[in-house]
């Protein structure tokens, strides 16, 4: 009987991570050009004023990775990603708020 062994790979993000433009693209294995469709649209905001000083974090990282699956598997666009995103944000923050109560 032969054992079918199968290997993950993964990056272990802080969340006071910040990245270059490089990084992000290899992290999240996307192209240059998605990422300025991206910013274009408000889906993510980076610090810095050009592309070899833009600096993204971990909330940008995940946003972008949430982007490509909504994309991928119910195809939406990125106005309806962005506006996903936005939404999944607030409903997380009334969730955390309302255990605070």
């Amino acid at each position: 009987m032969t054992e079918k062994i199968t290997y993950l790979t993964g990056f272990v993000i802080d969340e006071e991570m910040e990245c270059s433009l490089r990084d992000l693209c290899r992290i999240c294995n996307i192209q240059t050009e998605i990422v300025q469709d991206m910013i274009d649209e408000g889906l993510i905001s980076p610090t810095g004023s050009e592309p070899v000083e833009w600096r993204f974090s971990a909330v940008e990282i995940r946003r972008i990775q949430v982007s490509i699956r909504l994309q991928r598997d119910l195809r939406v666009n990125l106005p309806g990603c962005a506006l996903v995103l936005d939404l999944m944000e607030e409903l997380e923050e009334l969730r955390r708020l309302t255990h605070i109560r």
